[in-house]
């Protein structure tokens, strides 16, 4: 049986963790299907954003323990697998060409706030928590470090991982682990239209935009404003791109 549900809802693909009975922990066939369905939308030419999501109170509890537990005295390679398992998802979520807009109720705990903190956005209900806890049980948020420390620097990334607080949603904001906090009156009606924004743009200009966001990580200052010019140029020679300007002179000529 599948850990997720998958749908799309026009030029938005959703990949819903289903296993709120276990708060969405995270097991080896949940990671399998996560990473089978961010393939699937991938070649998908009519999803343009991704959205995951979660089923239930918590958005994701991190590792499933008990099967951790059935596999405690298992060899090496049992656990790298389980573990490449997770790593795939957390890469395959970088180098798709889409956005992938995470959201987050209740808890994203471990590999839970690993998950969404690999993503786009993360749009966090107002009482949405976030936390790294491993090292209290012995283990290393070892994957998922380096997303964090990408994310909100040296000094918030250990103060996480080394006392594995608990943080709020309005916290988790203000240090950079999630993009917005989204009040509760509101929050599906503010999620769905964040991801409508996303969808009307090109998948040309959405595409491009997201491969030099990251390609700059690994950039000088003078190599990233390099890299953007060659960019700005790709883009200007794409059909989506010629198409829009001509509608925006339509519009400007039907004003006049």
């Amino acid at each position: 049986m599948s850990r997720i549900r998958l749908l799309r809802d026009g030029a938005i693909g959703r990949i819903i963790l289903a296993r709120p009975e276990k708060k969405n922990a995270l097991d080896r066939q949940m990671s399998d299907d996560i990473f089978a369905a961010l393939s699937q939308f991938e070649t998908d030419g009519a999803c343009r954003v991704i959205h995951l999501g979660a089923e239930g109170d918590d958005f994701c509890a991190g590792a499933d323990m008990e099967a951790m537990h059935t596999n405690l005295e298992a060899g090496a390679d049992v656990h790298r697998a389980d573990a490449e398992s997770l790593g795939r998802v957390l890469l395959a979520i970088r180098a798709l060409m889409k956005p992938v807009v995470c959201t987050v109720r209740g808890r994203a705990v471990a590999g839970g706030a690993g998950l969404a903190t690999a993503c786009d956005l993360v749009l966090a209900h107002e009482g949405a928590e976030f936390g790294y806890p491993e090292v209290r049980n012995g283990f290393v948020p070892a994957m998922v470090m380096t997303l964090l420390r990408r994310s909100v620097g040296e000094k918030h990334a250990a103060d996480l991982v080394f006392t594995g607080r608990i943080i709020s949603a309005e916290e988790a904001e203000r240090i950079g682990l999630v993009s917005r906090v989204v009040p509760a009156a509101s929050f599906d009606d503010d999620v769905n239209a964040t991801l409508e924004q996303i969808s009307i743009s090109p998948p040309t200009s959405l595409a491009l935009t997201k491969w030099l966001f990251y390609k700059l990580d690994a950039l000088s200052f003078e190599d990233g404003v390099a890299a953007g010019v060659v960019t700005n140029v790709e883009s200007r020679s794409t059909d989506d791109f010629k198409a829009g300007i001509r509608r925006f002179m339509l519009r400007k000529e039907n004003l006049q």
